[in-house]
Formats: C-alpha cells, sequence, structure tokens
C-alpha cells in the first residue's frame, strides 16, 4: 500500500509540473496583448487585416490564384440596383489556351501620350472604338462585353477556384498584373479592328504638368462619355491626385500633385509591397485588402474625379463596376501601367516578388482571334516581350522631394507642449487617455494620437533592409462607400498642410464597389473585411529630423465628410523587409 501511495504521488507531482509548463509556454501570448501605443491592436494577420480562424488556411497556401469560370454570379451595387455582368458565352465551355507571346520580329507598338497625338491618330482610334460599339452585344470583342471584363473581376462575380473566398483583382498585389494584361488584350482587339499591327492605346499622362488637364480627345466623337464630372473636366480644371477641391490655382495645383507623386512614387514606395499592394493569397485565410501607393492614388482618386458627381456612385468612372463604359479608363490605366515601369526601372529592375503563387497566378480574356486565353502574371513581367513601349515625357516629380512646413526643430517644440488631454491613445490605454469603450474610432473628425517608436536610431544599412511602416489597421467602411482620410506625422496644424508638406505621409481611398448575392456560409468572405493602410515611412522621418524620436505624431483628416462612414481599429509602427 504504501508503494502505491508513492507511485501516486509521484504521478500527481509530474502531472503538476506539466501543466506549469504548458502555463509558462503561453505566458508571453497572454502578456502580448496588453495594449500600448507602439502595437495596440485586435489580432493581425500578416498583411495587417482582422486574424480569422486559420483552420483551413494550409489547404490553400501556396496555391495560384485563378476564377472558377463554371459559375458567374450577379451582384447589387451600393445604391441596391442589380449589376450583372456575366458574359452571355460561358468562358467554362470554352476552348482554353495558353498564352503566346507575340513573334518577336513584329513590331514594337508605342504608346504615346494623349495630350501630344495628331488628329490622324484620332481619327483612326475613334474610329476602332465606334466599330467596337457596333459589333453584336454577345460577342467578347463588343465594347460593352470589354467594359464588363472589368466588372467581372472587380466584383467578385467569380469564386476563386477550390474555395468559397472571391476572386477580386483590386486593393491588392494582382492589382497591376491584371490590368496590364486586360489593356493589352483590349489594345490587339482595336488594332485587329483597324487591321494595324503597330496601333498602341495613348496614355493620359497626368504625372506631367502638360497632361495634367482630362485629354480633349476623349471629348470627341465615339471617344466621348457623357458620365462625366462637367465642373472638373471644364478646360481650365486641373486634375487633382489628392482629391480635395481647394478650387487652387493651376500653378499651386500642379506643385501639390508632382508632391504627390514623388512621395507615391519614391518615398513611400520603397519596398515592392508598398508599391503594388499586399499579399492576396488562394482561400479564405489568405484574404487581405491594402492597394499599394499607386492604386490608392492617383487611381482611385481620378476615378472618382472623372465620375459624375450626379450619379448615384459617381458612374461610370468613379464605380468599379462601370468604370471602363468610358474609354478614357484604358488611358488611365494605360498611364498607372507606365508608373510601373518607371517604379520598376527606378529600383534597379528587381524582380517585384518571387512567391510562385503569385508568379502562376492567372487570369482569362479573350485575344484579337477570338481564342479564351490563360495568361499568368509570369507573362506580363516583361513589356519587350509584350512588344510594346511607352514614349518617354518629362517627369519633373523626380525631383519635387516635399519640405516640411514648419522648420523640425520648432515644430519638435510645439509638440512637446501639446497637451495631454488633447491627445487620443490607442484603445485600452489608461493613463491619461481617452478610453473607447469598442475599441475603434469614428473618423467623423480629425484625430491625433501618439504612437511609439520600437526602434530608433537605425543605421543606413538597416534602414535599406527594413522599411519602417506606418500601419493603420482595421479600417471598416460602411457599405463600401466612398471614403477618403489623409495621414500626417508631426503636423503642427493639419489644416494648412497639403502632399507638398513634408508631414504628409500618405492617403486612404476606398470607391465605390459592389458586394455579392450569393450567401457564403462564412459570411461572404471577401465581399466585406476590413482594410489596413501601410505607409512607408523611413525617408519622411529623416526629413522631419524625427529619426531618433522614440514617438511621433500621427493625424488622421477625413476629407470631404466621408469619415462618418468610416472607423479605424488601431495605429502602430512596423518593419517591412
Amino acid at each position: 500500500m504504501e508503494g502505491k501511495r508513492w507511485l501516486s504521488l509521484l504521478l500527481l507531482v509530474l502531472v503538476l509540473v506539466g501543466v506549469s509548463m504548458d502555463l509558462s509556454r503561453e505566458a508571453p501570448a497572454a502578456s502580448s496583448g496588453i495594449l500600448r501605443s507602439s502595437s495596440a491592436r485586435m489580432p493581425v494577420n500578416a498583411e495587417g487585416g482582422e486574424q480569422r480562424d486559420g483552420s483551413k488556411r494550409s489547404e490553400y497556401k501556396g496555391i495560384p490564384l485563378k476564377a472558377n469560370l463554371s459559375v458567374c454570379h450577379a451582384s447589387f451595387s451600393d445604391a441596391d440596383r442589380p449589376v450583372f455582368c456575366c458574359p452571355a458565352w460561358k468562358d467554362a465551355d470554352q476552348t482554353l489556351l495558353d498564352f503566346e507571346f507575340p513573334d518577336p520580329s513584329s513590331p514594337v507598338r508605342i504608346r504615346r501620350p494623349a495630350h501630344l497625338v495628331d488628329e490622324e491618330f484620332v481619327a483612326k482610334y475613334e474610329r476602332a472604338v465606334a466599330i467596337m460599339k457596333q459589333i453584336p452585344p454577345d460577342h467578347p470583342h463588343n465594347f460593352w462585353r470589354q467594359a464588363n471584363m472589368h466588372c467581372l473581376y472587380c466584383t467578385g462575380a467569380y469564386d476563386q477556384v477550390n474555395s468559397a473566398a472571391l476572386f477580386k483583382i483590386h486593393r491588392s498585389w494582382l492589382f497591376f498584373p491584371w490590368h496590364r494584361a486586360f489593356i493589352y488584350f483590349h489594345e490587339r482587339i482595336l488594332a485587329k479592328i483597324l487591321g494595324d499591327d503597330t496601333f498602341a492605346l495613348p496614355y493620359w499622362g497626368w504625372d506631367t504638368p502638360e497632361g495634367m488637364w482630362f485629354p480633349d480627345i476623349y471629348r470627341k466623337g465615339a471617344l466621348n462619355e457623357t458620365e462625366r464630372d462637367a465642373i472638373h473636366l471644364r478646360e481650365a480644371a486641373v486634375d487633382d491626385f489628392d482629391y480635395v477641391d481647394h478650387d487652387l490655382a493651376s500653378d499651386v495645383q500642379i506643385a501639390d500633385n508632382l508632391a504627390f507623386m514623388y512621395h507615391q512614387m519614391i518615398s513611400g514606395a520603397k519596398k515592392p509591397e508598398l508599391f503594388m499592394g499586399c499579399k492576396l493569397q488562394s482561400g479564405v485565410e489568405g484574404w487581405c485588402d491594402g492597394p499599394g501607393t499607386i492604386e490608392a492614388a492617383p487611381h482611385n482618386t481620378l476615378h472618382s474625379w472623372v465620375g459624375n458627381r450626379h450619379n448615384p456612385e459617381r458612374e461610370n468612372m468613379g464605380a468599379f463596376y462601370s468604370a471602363a463604359r468610358d474609354e478614357v479608363f484604358f488611358a488611365h490605366h494605360s498611364n498607372i501601367d507606365r508608373m510601373w515601369t518607371v517604379w520598376k526601372k527606378l529600383h534597379g529592375d528587381k524582380p517585384e516578388f518571387v512567391d510562385q503563387e503569385w508568379l502562376e497566378s492567372e487570369f482569362t480574356f479573350y485575344d484579337e482571334n477570338v481564342q479564351l486565353r490563360r495568361i499568368k502574371v509570369r507573362d506580363v513581367l516583361n513589356i519587350d516581350k509584350l512588344r510594346y513601349q511607352y514614349e518617354d515625357i518629362d517627369m519633373p516629380w523626380l525631383a519635387a522631394r516635399p519640405k516640411p512646413s514648419v522648420q523640425p526643430k520648432i515644430a519638435r517644440n510645439i509638440l512637446k507642449k501639446r497637451n495631454g488631454e488633447d491627445v487620443l491613445r490607442m484603445p485600452g490605454e489608461t493613463d491619461r487617455s481617452q478610453v473607447h469603450g469598442h475599441g475603434r474610432w469614428t473618423l467623423d473628425k480629425t484625430i491625433t494620437l501618439r504612437v511609439d517608436r520600437p526602434r530608433i536610431n537605425r543605421t543606413r544599412q538597416e534602414k535599406e533592409e527594413e522599411e519602417e511602416i506606418l500601419l493603420v489597421h482595421g479600417i471598416d467602411t460602411k457599405r463600401s462607400r466612398f471614403v477618403k482620410f489623409d495621414v500626417f506625422i508631426n503636423a503642427v496644424d493639419e489644416t494648412v498642410l497639403s502632399p507638398k508638406s513634408r508631414e504628409f505621409a500618405g492617403t486612404f481611398v476606398n470607391l465605390h464597389h459592389v458586394s455579392r448575392t450569393k450567401s457564403h456560409e462564412d459570411g461572404g468572405v471577401g465581399s466585406k473585411m476590413k482594410s489596413h493602410l501601410k505607409l512607408g515611412i523611413s525617408e519622411l522621418l529623416e526629413d522631419l529630423e524625427a529619426d531618433e524620436d522614440d514617438s511621433i505624431w500621427v493625424t488622421l483628416v477625413p476629407r470631404g465628410g466621408t469619415g462618418v462612414n468610416t472607423t479605424v481599429d488601431g495605429v502602430r509602427i512596423d518593419f517591412m523587409k
């Protein structure tokens, strides 16, 4: 009996030791939930969105993305109007062939700026579009069917293959490659109609001062569109990249635009993910919502700037589902595509990503011979192989590095005196803070908060290897309406700042889009998830002489009253390789 008692005691000790070890292993995870301004957040995945149950993630990890063409779904617009852009020809029933590159000996097509093309070109281009609009509506080359290709892939009309997740090509690293392929095939169809293999689409050179007005050629004949903003498109108007109507003089607006381009192309886009967008992956758990710098603006802002303000969702250009119904869409996206080529050259033509799930992701388009083609991301990475180039224009934004609006030393002294009662801290932080019960803020007014920096005094090599980023996470917009807010760092008075102020850190822009009618068991994954905004700030902090500071002041400024439709879960500092 005595031996059995000792054996029982020994077993009890072993069990208690095991439990103790388990608890000690779990302790760090529990302590990491303490909310401080440098790391206050809801649980997030690698892309900065809200973390979801990861039970299915391994099932799809590493699998390239492609659309399930066997079922096409209808959608509803933000105004609850039905949107049905599915093709009359069921793509899944067509013979699908792999993409073939043009003959290397074929002529190189030169895309020229729209403000420099001649009348002969305009007449040819207008004739081709007019013919395209007369092609039977069920034919893949019909203009409206071409426009609906964009509708298909931006509204979630298709699921991903082998997944309930939607297949969408905006607000992720699929944005640039999908649109390059779309423009390529549209251009080849127009060339086929004209019988001219040298035909190339023009691009709207909105990044150079001479091209910052709406292109005149799109006011004529078949290139014209009635659903545009008459105020913005008056002859004296200049594109507003930041889409904040200040009614500025043209020279002031141009200076703002050039500084904005510097930020979006250089200081705010030092890493591929910052420029290209978040790494969308297969399956429910691979979903992310984080556009790159250029997609956020000028892409989104100019879409809305052109769209008709009197329409419910600023159709046509102002809403994803209808944007390609305006032929200027293709000029706008040709310049977006050109920005990709420029950015890549600025980074030594290095590969954007080497992830196979990106390189092998695929899209489908009808070519100029009405053959359905499968084209992969890796197929569109070299425009020389696609046999087109862009005519060069001046890019003064390369030298438009913004300057601080207030001398950094003076600004630092002013910021240090800021009363603690005026500080909105992270949710859950209680010392001298305003606590928000639900752990989120509505952007119905400007919000300023202090954010701790976990690492300071980094070496030049460390900065080159890792970009310091400001992450605004858990961005939730009501019913996918147009929403815009700007972000400033160490701003003394944000009411007088603009993109040409060095304090400007970036912008968040959400365009009108649609939601699926299909009901998913998982709650409609992909149709409504929170967004995030990643802003590269290493160069900005150097210019503000804040690189050695252990915290920074961050100001979120809602624009045009759109913040009432927006909540944010938190802000923190991260680092990106």
